[in-house]
């Protein structure tokens, strides 16, 4: 039985979003297979597993002197694959540290920064541990929508015009960046922090004063800034991709039928809804009022399917990734507007449709995980050289 290790919470503003996505896939997955160990992330970084943290009442009752709950840690050491109790208490000599459990596989039900944004997934690749989410590149790339929509646009894809700037800089040019809004783009206009996710910060900007408002806003969740051309008559299509490398599926696409204006963060997550068939517990992006498959036309979805595909490529995704794309319905012209590299309820819902259950999706995510470690230890590490025995015997530095 693979022993699965679930990370979710998290230091960031998405962690609630978080701890539902991990609540949903703990009660999908298949316990004749796998052995769940959680690993709650609380909002001050702290690492915590035990049971009862399965569970939405665990979670909400969480106490870090629980005795049912360890403080744990993830040691950097590629042999080890080892979670261990962190104790606080020091011994004459050394920390009495005990192991908890080997771990065979991650899932990162992660949303935001410290969990998705390659952080996490940096750490899991240096502890030799494999995992089901994109790769550092791919998660780094996904979170920071400045350096997403600079990949997607160089590739071909159709982005919307954009500008950013530093938080740094508003103070004192303020007046410039919207004068630099103004002259590049027209209104409405859409304020975003540049490394955040589920409209947290996200403002619609209809004027100038809406505009610098806006800024100010963004400005307290992020460093970076990004201003984005809106549409006035728009829908919204999503597209999930399943796979690695060239192994690419595009799933079935939806149309969220409350982006006619914009979806707050609370539309997205505290709206009711029924489970799907074949999932329990839905809720979170599972419960948003859609339709599926998107009333689209078959050209307009080949041409969302392929750019999805495209883009899963680019990046260099593994597992599941959701693409979220605008459709300017004045022109019926299409752009991409930006990839969740760990999409909320991982997206299960858009494979339903397919045949493909939440239990199923999970196994195909954890086969993607193994196969992906598997295929990275094809690289060679080591590369023989009189380096060091020419820098031992007095021949200078190194030229690069």
């Amino acid at each position: 039985m693979l022993k699965v290790a679930v990370f979710f919470g998290g230091k960031t503003v998405e962690h609630d979003v978080s701890v539902v996505t991990a609540l949903q896939l703990m009660e999908n997955l298949d316990k004749t297979k796998y052995d769940i160990i959680p690993i709650y992330i609380t909002r001050q970084g702290d690492w915590f597993t035990g049971k009862k943290l399965m569970s939405v009442k665990g979670v909400q009752s969480f106490d870090p002197a629980d005795s049912e709950l360890e403080r744990c840690y993830l040691p950097a050491n590629v042999r080890a694959r080892q979670l261990y109790r962190y104790n606080t208490k020091d011994t004459l000599f050394k920390k009495q540290d005990r192991l908890i459990a080997s771990i065979d596989v991650a899932i990162p039900a992660m949303h935001g920064l410290n969990g998705e944004d390659g952080t996490l997934q940096g750490l899991l690749e240096l502890a030799g541990v494999p995992y089901t989410s994109c790769g550092v590149l791919g998660s780094a790339a996904g979170m920071d929508k400045i350096l997403m929509k600079a990949a997607f646009k160089g590739a071909g894809l159709p982005v919307l015009p954009y500008i950013f700037f530093d938080r740094g800089s508003i103070k004192e040019n303020m007046q410039k960046h919207l004068d630099d809004a103004e002259a590049t783009l027209s209104y409405p206009m859409f304020v975003k922090p540049a490394n955040l996710g589920s409209s947290i910060g996200i403002s619609k900007a209809n004027n100038r004063e809406e505009l610098e408002n806006a800024i100010v806003v963004a400005s307290h969740y992020d460093r970076r800034i990004l201003v984005e051309q809106g549409v006035s008559s728009l829908c919204e299509i999503n597209c999930s991709a399943l796979g690695f490398g060239d192994d690419v599926t595009p799933s079935v696409c939806e149309m969220p039928v409350t982006w006619e204006e914009f979806l707050t963060y609370d539309e997205k997550y505290m709206r009711g809804g029924k489970s799907a068939k074949g999932s329990k517990g839905a809720s979170g992006m599972a419960s948003l009022s859609r339709q599926i498959p998107a009333p689209i036309s078959e050209d307009m979805t080949k041409v969302v399917e392929d750019c999805t595909v495209k883009a899963f490529r680019l990046l260099d995704c593994k597992g599941v990734v959701r693409i979220d794309y605008i459709i300017d319905k004045a022109t019926d012209t299409l752009y991409i507007n930006e990839i969740n590299t760990i999409p909320g309820s991982f997206a299960y819902y858009l494979w339903e449709p397919k045949g493909i259950t939440y239990p199923e999706l999970l196994d195909k995510l954890i086969d993607y995980a193994i196969k992906a470690h598997n295929e990275s230890k094809n690289n060679e590490y080591a590369y023989d050289s009189e380096i060091l025995t020419r820098y031992g015997q007095g021949q200078g530095g190194v030229k690069k």
